[in-house]
Formats: C-alpha cells, structure tokens, sequence
C-alpha cells in the first residue's frame, strides 16, 4: 500500500470521491429536504472549504515555499502563521468540506460515507507521509508545531 503514498494529487483524489458520491447517490432515495435549504447548507460548506483552501495556498505562497503535495521534500519552511495556527492542513480541511457540501447537496445519507473515506485516506496516504518527510527535515521545529496545532481541526 506504500505504493500509494504521495503520489495522487489531493484535489483529484477529492475529484474522484465526489464522482464516486455522485455515482453512487443515482441508487439510492434522495432525502425530502426543501432545495432552497439543501443548497444554502451546501454552499455554506462549499464556501467555507474554498477559503480555509485558499488561505492556506495564500500562506505557503507568502512563505515562498511548495505547494505541491507529491513533494512536500521540496518544502523550504514551516508555515505556522494564519490559519496554520489553527490546523496543519488547511487545504485538505477544505477540500473535506467541499465534499461534506455535496453530501448535502446530493441529500443521499449514506454519500456521508465519502467525506469521511477521504479523510482516511488522506490520512494514511498524504498526510502521514507529509509529516515523515517534514520531521526528517525539520526534526525539532516540525515536531513543536505538531505538538501545538492538530492535523486536522
């Protein structure tokens, strides 16, 4: 399973869950949520993931260090200020709640499943990963910033 770690994009690990929950919701009821309701919970979701996922590519970019996930080697810096203050992975926060924002607007409960399937992956298969390379880089000063800020929220 090794074979797995960083080597699929996050956003399009996201874009495949999303398809996947689309796929999946054709079989199954759609809940009897008034649509106006439905949307408006969705896009508050869609648009609460944009700017936690904004913020932290704004953050990195400020820091002058990579914001490719596939190489987080290439990293010249821990980012700690701003949102990363809150949480050590930001972008991935945003991208959950983008798909927590099509569960809801899909209205299938059980594509609940995917936002929490991405979250373990993600887990195993990129952050896991992330933080090896990071500590091994950053020995003491990642593991503080560990230490003080949680993975995901």
């Amino acid at each position: 399973m090794n074979s797995l770690e960083l080597k699929v994009p996050p956003p399009i690990v996201a874009l495949l869950f999303a398809v996947a929950m689309w796929a999946a919701s054709r079989f199954a009821p759609v809940l009897a949520i008034d649509s106006r309701l439905r949307f408006a919970i969705a896009a508050a979701f869609w648009l609460s993931g944009f700017v936690v996922s904004v913020l932290g590519f704004l953050a990195f970019r400020r820091a002058k260090t990579t914001v490719n996930p596939v190489q987080p080697d290439k990293a010249s810096s821990i980012v700690s200020a701003g949102i990363y203050g809150f949480t050590r992975n930001p972008m991935y926060v945003g991208l959950t709640c983008l798909l927590l924002g099509w569960t809801v607007y899909l209205a299938v409960p059980w594509t609940l499943l995917g936002p929490i399937v991405f979250v373990l992956y993600m887990t195993r298969f990129q952050i896991q990963p992330e933080e090896r390379v990071l500590t091994a880089k950053f020995g003491r000063e990642y593991g503080d910033y560990k230490d003080r800020v949680r993975r995901w929220v």
